[in-house]
């Protein structure tokens, strides 16, 4: 009782009060219309090539809840990768020195959503960029996108964290479950 009337005095006269930190995100359903309308975006620029799909949304969605807690980390902890996909600069290098640089069509595509250079760090704070980026990592992959939660959580795991990586399948559900849903 003391702590409240100490804090309700605080407040009256003007003294902030230090209320327990809280960590940020990017609002889910804001994030979820921007990547609807990058995506349709994309199918556009690349004529039907990488189709949309509302699959691709939650893979992605499910994507940005596991990796940056939905925005929340847009620099990994001790580590290189980069913006709410938590991307490495060496797997974006990658995609553009060897998958995109030999399909033009695609390059071009994504160059419409990058200003100008398609640099790592630009995944940070060009959003789109960092949609774009994620999709077309997991488009290069001849699987095609499955169904279901957990079946989407398996194919981010192999193919986006890989087998090596520390995340687990049940991780990836929990933080969908948790931010995305």
């Amino acid at each position: 009782m003391r702590g409240v009337i100490l804090a309700l005095l605080m407040i009256t006269m003007g003294v902030a009060c230090a209320a327990p930190k809280e960590k940020r995100m990017i609002e889910k359903e804001q994030l979820r219309t921007l990547i609807i309308t990058t995506l349709k975006e994309f199918h556009k620029e690349t004529r039907g090539k990488v189709a949309y799909s509302d699959t691709a949304v939650e893979l992605l969605m499910m994507t940005a809840a596991h990796e940056s807690k939905l925005g929340t980390y847009l620099t990994q902890i001790n580590g290189p990768a980069l913006g709410m996909f938590q991307m490495e600069p060496a797997t974006e290098e990658d995609i553009w020195d060897n998958y995109l640089h030999y399909r033009p069509e695609l390059e071009l595509a994504i160059s419409q959503f990058s200003m100008g250079d398609m640099y790592p760090e630009e995944m940070k704070w060009n959003l789109k960029y960092a949609i774009v980026m994620a999709r077309i990592h997991y488009y290069r992959v001849p699987q095609a996108l499955p169904e279901g939660y957990k079946e989407l959580a398996e194919y981010a795991k192999e193919h986006y964290n890989t087998q090596e990586g520390e995340a687990t399948v049940a991780e990836y559900l929990e933080d969908y479950y948790k931010y995305a849903i």
